[in-house]
């Protein structure tokens, strides 16, 4: 994969290891190994001016994905794309405080590469249908 990372965030972080994780994550998903994502690590203004601007919500958030070719995981056949972007706000992230500043960007890193397809919407309605399954026997 070819992924850049641009850290414009005063947070100093493991470059490689997101990288690292991200190129993962797509290879597990079947991505053509040429395509190619951006990670950008942001300070809370901007994060909070892309939330307002793309989800019309205010305030910052952790993470969010902004998919561009529409690919669809398990398609290497088809050729690279553009997978898109992911944008992290680690002084938004640290304050999540359930772990260390560097595993919640690994985490949030993940979390964002399945944004760019709804995996986690998707994983999320089959586990509604599935408590809704149960509730009604």
């Amino acid at each position: 994969m070819k992924i850049d990372l641009e850290n414009n965030s005063s947070y100093e972080c493991n470059d490689s290891k997101l990288i690292s994780l991200a190129d993962f994550s797509l290879n597990k998903l079947g991505i053509h190994p040429d395509s190619e994502l951006a990670i950008r690590l942001v300070d809370e203004n901007e994060m909070e001016q892309l939330h307002l601007k793309w989800m019309d919500l205010p305030g910052p958030t952790d993470v969010m994905s902004f998919p561009m070719d529409e690919m669809k995981p398990h398609t290497a056949a088809n050729g690279p794309g553009v997978i898109g972007d992911i944008v992290l706000c680690p002084a938004f992230a640290e304050k999540n405080g359930k772990q260390s500043l560097a595993e919640e960007l690994e985490l949030l890193t993940v979390h964002g590469v399945l944004h760019l397809w709804d995996l986690i919407m998707k994983m999320l309605m089959m586990k509604l249908k599935c408590l809704d399954c149960k509730m009604n026997f």
